[in-house]
C-alpha cells in the first residue's frame, strides 16, 4: 500500500510544473508526510492523557490542524468536498497562512530539543514548491490514507522513505551526500557496538542513517526497559547538519524510525572551535560520513590545529576533539588519507594515531557511493591510547572488500570486536581469518 501511494505521488508530481527532480519529490513529501505525522502523533497523545485522567494540550492551532484544512471528512469518514480546499483556494492557503503559522513554532519553542522547535525548523527551511493547488490535492488525499501510528507501519514507512533517499542519488547529485549504503552503516554500528546509555553523534548527520541504525540496533540489544526507552528517545542520538534539505530528510527518517523530536541541529559544524568543546560536550560515539571533496573558507579553517580546506579533514579533527576518553568511532573517509603526503594529511595522521587506537581500516571498493567516484575507507578507533606498535609498525588490522555488496555479512566475523583475528591472509580471491576462539573460516 506503502509503496504504490509513493509511487503515485512522484507521478503527479513529476508533472508539477514546480518539482524538477528527485530531490523536489522527497522534499515536498517530507513536508506533507510530517504534518500527516503530527496528526496522527496529536491523537495519540490526547488518547493516552485521556486514558490516564489527564488534560492534553494540543500543539497545533485547530484551524490548522490536519484534518481541518488538507482532509476535511463528513461524519461517514468521505472526503468533504464541500469544505476541502483545492486549486488556488488551497495553493493560497499553504503558501500564506499556513506556512507562514509553523514558522513561528521556532521563536516560540521553549528549547531545541522541542517538537514544537522541529517545526518551526523544518518549516523555515523549505517552501511548498508544488504549484498546481489541484497536484497538491491529490498529493493530500495519498497520504491521508497513509497510516504509520503502529511499529510496523512505521518500519514499513521508514524502509520506503530511505528507498527515496537513496534515490536522490539519481538526481544528478553526489548520491553519498544524502545515503550512506546500507549494508554498510549497519557493518560499522555493529562494529562499533554502541550500548544503551551511550550518547552517539554523527556532526555530518545527512538523511540520519546512521543514528536510525544505531537505534534499531540498541532496540534489538535487550527487552528495554521503560527508563531504556526514555533513554533512546531523549538523550541517545544526537547530530548536526548544515544543508537545509538534508537537515529536513533526517529529522523526517528518525521520527520515522520512531523518535518523535530528534537531536539533530541545523548548523555548520565545523563553524566551532576545537578550543571551546568541553568535556560536557562530548560523545561516547561517534558514528559519520562526512562530505567528500568539500573545501572550507580560511575563517572556518582558523577553528582547527590543522589548517586544510579538505572538508573531511576537518570533520576528523572534530570528531576525534568531541570524543570522550574510551570513546569508539567508525568514520568513513577518502582513502587518500592513508597515504597522502602534504602537510596536513601527515599531520592528521600523527594525530589520529598517537591520540586512538586505530585499530582497524576497511578498504571499500570503488562504487560504493553512487555518483561520488572516489575511493574510501572507514577509520574504526578508540580514544584515549596510541594506536599499538610492534617495533616500529603500527599494528592495524586492513580488511578489503573487492567488490560492493548488497550484504555486508562476510566480513562481520573479521571485524567483530568480540573475535579480533589473530591470522589474516587473501589467497586466490578468497579471504581466510582465524581468530582466538573459532577455527580458520574462508569465504570467497
Amino acid at each position: 500500500m506503502f509503496e504504490q501511494a509513493f509511487k503515485n505521488i512522484d507521478d503527479i508530481l513529476h508533472k508539477d510544473a514546480g518539482c524538477g527532480s528527485e530531490l523536489d519529490y522527497v522534499e515536498q513529501t517530507s513536508w506533507v508526510l510530517f504534518l500527516k505525522y503530527l496528526e496522527d502523533l496529536e491523537r495519540d497523545k490526547q488518547t493516552a492523557a485521556q486514558l490516564s485522567g489527564k488534560s492534553y494540550q494540543p500543539i497545533i492551532e485547530e484551524q490548522y490542524k490536519w484534518h481541518v484544512w488538507a482532509v476535511p471528512k463528513t461524519t461517514d469518514g468521505k472526503i468533504d468536498h464541500h469544505k476541502a480546499l483545492s486549486g488556488d483556494d488551497l495553493k493560497d492557503f499553504v503558501d500564506h497562512k499556513l506556512f507562514p503559522y509553523l514558522k513561528k513554532f521556532k521563536a516560540n519553542a521553549t528549547s531545541p530539543d522541542t517538537i514544537e522547535y522541529k517545526i518551526g525548523e523544518i518549516f523555515s527551511e523549505l517552501k511548498n514548491r508544488i504549484h498546481s493547488g489541484y497536484n497538491l490535492r491529490e498529493v493530500l488525499n495519498l497520504i491521508d490514507g497513509l497510516r504509520f501510528r503502529s511499529k510496523e507501519e512505521k518500519h514499513e514507512m521508514s524502509h520506503l522513505y530511505e528507498a527515496k533517499i537513496k534515490n536522490m542519488g539519481n538526481a544528478g547529485r553526489n548520491g553519498g551526500e544524502y545515503y550512506t549504503p546500507r549494508p554498510l552503516i549497519k557493518t560499522i554500528v555493529n562494529v562499533v557496538a554502541p550500548q544503551i546509555g551511550n550518547k552517539i553523534y554523527d556532526g555530518a548527520v545527512g538523511s540520519a542513517g546512521f543514528l536510525a541504525e544505531a537505534f534499531e540496533y540498541l532496540k534489538a540489544s535487550r527487552n528495554l526497559t521503560t527508563k531504556d526507552a526514555e533513554t533512546l528517545q531523549k538523550s541517545t542520538f544526537y547530530g548536526k547538519e548544515k544543508k537545509g534539505l538534508a537537515y529536513i530528510i533526517g529529522i523526517m527518517n528518525m521520527i520515522l524510525h520512531g523518535i518523535e523530536a530528534p537531536n539533530i541541529v541545523h548548523t555548520n559544524t565545523l563553524a566551532v572551535n576545537l578550543a571551546d568543546i568541553q568535556e560536557k560536550d562530548r560523545y561516547d560515539i561517534v558514528l559519520a560520513n562526512p562530505p567528500f571533496g568539500g573545501k572550507e573558507r580560511a575563517e572556518v579553517q582558523q577553528n582547527f590545529p590543522i589548517k586544510t580546506g579538505e572538508t573531511a579533514f576537518l570533520f576528523l579533527q572534530h570528531f576525534i576533539k568531541i570524543l570522550k576518553a574510551g570513546g569508539k568511532g567508525g568514520v568513513v573517509i577518502k582513502n587518500t588519507f592513508l597515504s597522502n603526503t602534504d602537510n596536513a594529511s601527515v599531520s592528521l595522521r600523527k594525530l589520529l594515531l598517537e591520540n586512538c587506537n586505530l585499530h582497524t581500516v576497511l578498504d571499500l571498493p570503488g562504487g560504493t557511493f553512487t555518483g561520488a567516484g572516489v575511493k574510501t575507507v572507514v577509520l574504526f578507533f578508540e580514544k584515549g591510547a596510541p594506536t599499538k606498535k610492534s617495533g616500529s609498525t603500527s599494528l592495524i588490522l586492513i580488511a578489503i572488500l573487492a567488490k560492493p555488496t548488497r550484504s555486508m555479512k562476510p566480513i562481520l566475523p573479521i571485524l567483530s570486536p568480540c573475535k579480533r583475528p589473530r591470522q589474516i591472509r587473501q589467497t586466490h580471491g578468497q579471504w581466510t581469518w582465524q581468530t582466538s576462539n573459532s577455527p580458520p573460516l574462508t569465504y570467497r
